[in-house]
Protein backbone atom coordinates (compact mmCIF):
# COMPACT_ATOMS: atom_id res chain seq x y z
CA UNK A 1 0.00 0.00 0.00
CA UNK A 2 1.02 3.37 -0.76
CA UNK A 3 1.16 6.29 1.13
CA UNK A 4 -1.03 9.06 -0.76
CA UNK A 5 -1.54 13.47 -0.09
CA UNK A 6 -3.26 15.14 -1.49
CA UNK A 7 -3.25 19.14 -1.95
CA UNK A 8 -5.90 21.69 -3.99
CA UNK A 9 -6.06 25.66 -4.30
CA UNK A 10 -8.25 27.57 -5.95
CA UNK A 11 -6.45 30.48 -8.67
CA UNK A 12 -7.98 33.51 -9.84
CA UNK A 13 -6.11 33.02 -12.88
CA UNK A 14 -7.44 30.73 -16.40
CA UNK A 15 -6.40 27.42 -16.48
CA UNK A 16 -4.64 28.05 -19.24
CA UNK A 17 -2.09 31.01 -18.00
CA UNK A 18 -1.75 28.55 -14.97
CA UNK A 19 -0.90 25.58 -16.66
CA UNK A 20 2.08 27.62 -19.32
CA UNK A 21 3.82 27.62 -15.71
CA UNK A 22 2.79 24.56 -14.05
CA UNK A 23 3.11 22.52 -16.95
CA UNK A 24 6.63 23.59 -17.75
CA UNK A 25 9.16 20.73 -16.77
CA UNK A 26 11.84 23.45 -16.84
CA UNK A 27 10.32 25.89 -14.50
CA UNK A 28 9.26 23.76 -11.20
CA UNK A 29 12.17 25.32 -9.27
CA UNK A 30 10.88 29.14 -10.11
CA UNK A 31 7.42 28.08 -7.76
CA UNK A 32 8.27 25.09 -5.86
CA UNK A 33 10.33 26.32 -2.49
CA UNK A 34 12.85 23.92 -1.57
CA UNK A 35 14.13 23.29 -5.37
CA UNK A 36 16.99 25.82 -7.08
CA UNK A 37 17.50 24.12 -10.29
CA UNK A 38 15.91 22.07 -12.63
CA UNK A 39 17.08 20.08 -16.24
CA UNK A 40 14.99 18.43 -18.59
CA UNK A 41 16.89 16.13 -21.07
CA UNK A 42 13.90 14.20 -23.18
CA UNK A 43 11.77 12.43 -20.51
CA UNK A 44 14.14 12.74 -17.79
CA UNK A 45 13.94 16.17 -15.11
CA UNK A 46 16.76 16.59 -12.63
CA UNK A 47 15.64 18.55 -9.90
CA UNK A 48 18.38 20.01 -7.00
CA UNK A 49 17.16 20.94 -3.59
CA UNK A 50 18.61 24.10 -1.56
CA UNK A 51 20.89 21.46 -0.06
CA UNK A 52 22.22 20.91 -2.93
CA UNK A 53 21.16 17.58 -3.66
CA UNK A 54 20.15 16.23 -7.30
CA UNK A 55 17.01 14.10 -7.43
CA UNK A 56 16.42 12.57 -10.74
CA UNK A 57 12.67 11.60 -12.03
CA UNK A 58 11.19 10.61 -14.87
CA UNK A 59 8.55 12.84 -17.07
CA UNK A 60 5.78 9.71 -17.48
CA UNK A 61 3.03 12.59 -18.94
CA UNK A 62 2.66 16.06 -20.08
CA UNK A 63 -0.78 16.82 -21.50
CA UNK A 64 -1.19 20.45 -22.94
CA UNK A 65 -5.14 19.10 -23.53
CA UNK A 66 -5.76 17.72 -20.12
CA UNK A 67 -3.48 20.14 -18.07
CA UNK A 68 -1.75 17.08 -16.56
CA UNK A 69 2.05 16.77 -15.61
CA UNK A 70 3.28 13.53 -14.07
CA UNK A 71 6.60 12.53 -12.59
CA UNK A 72 7.78 10.06 -10.36
CA UNK A 73 11.33 10.08 -8.51
CA UNK A 74 14.11 7.55 -9.20
CA UNK A 75 16.23 7.66 -6.58
CA UNK A 76 16.56 4.42 -4.68
CA UNK A 77 14.84 5.51 -1.48
CA UNK A 78 11.87 5.28 -3.12
CA UNK A 79 10.30 1.67 -3.87
CA UNK A 80 7.71 3.82 -5.91
CA UNK A 81 6.75 7.62 -6.18
CA UNK A 82 4.07 8.89 -8.68
CA UNK A 83 3.44 12.87 -8.51
CA UNK A 84 0.66 14.21 -10.25
CA UNK A 85 -0.45 17.94 -11.05
CA UNK A 86 -3.94 18.57 -12.77
CA UNK A 87 -5.00 21.95 -13.64
CA UNK A 88 -8.47 22.16 -13.99
CA UNK A 89 -10.98 25.00 -15.81
CA UNK A 90 -13.83 26.07 -13.57
CA UNK A 91 -15.15 27.81 -16.21
CA UNK A 92 -15.00 31.44 -14.81
CA UNK A 93 -11.94 32.34 -15.64
CA UNK A 94 -10.51 30.16 -12.30
CA UNK A 95 -8.97 26.95 -11.72
CA UNK A 96 -8.31 24.22 -9.43
CA UNK A 97 -4.83 22.93 -8.91
CA UNK A 98 -4.51 19.62 -7.45
CA UNK A 99 -1.25 18.43 -6.69
CA UNK A 100 -0.70 14.46 -5.31
CA UNK A 101 1.36 12.27 -4.32
CA UNK A 102 1.73 8.79 -4.05
CA UNK A 103 5.30 6.66 -2.41
CA UNK A 104 6.55 3.91 -1.15
CA UNK A 105 7.75 4.11 1.40
CA UNK A 106 4.36 5.64 2.61
CA UNK A 107 6.14 8.07 5.34
CA UNK A 108 7.70 9.59 2.20
CA UNK A 109 4.46 10.90 0.90
CA UNK A 110 3.91 13.34 3.53
CA UNK A 111 7.32 14.54 3.25
CA UNK A 112 6.65 15.52 -0.19
CA UNK A 113 3.56 16.56 0.68
CA UNK A 114 4.62 19.52 2.82
CA UNK A 115 6.29 20.87 -0.18
CA UNK A 116 3.91 20.08 -2.41
CA UNK A 117 1.39 22.56 -0.41
CA UNK A 118 3.72 25.12 -0.39
CA UNK A 119 3.89 24.64 -3.86
CA UNK A 120 0.35 25.16 -4.24
CA UNK A 121 0.80 28.30 -2.28
CA UNK A 122 3.72 29.82 -4.56
CA UNK A 123 2.07 29.07 -7.40
CA UNK A 124 -1.32 31.15 -6.25
CA UNK A 125 0.87 33.60 -5.13
CA UNK A 126 2.73 34.17 -8.48
CA UNK A 127 -0.30 33.68 -10.63
CA UNK A 128 -2.55 36.07 -8.49
CA UNK A 129 0.19 38.96 -8.06
CA UNK A 130 0.25 38.90 -11.87
CA UNK A 131 -2.77 40.29 -12.43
Amino acid sequence: MYGTIRHEIRIARPADVVWALAGDATKLHTWFPGIVECTVEGNMRTIVTATGIPMPEEILVCDDTQRRFQYRITTPIFKHHRGTIDVIDLGDETCLVVYSTEADPRTMAMVIGGGTAAACRELKRQMEASV
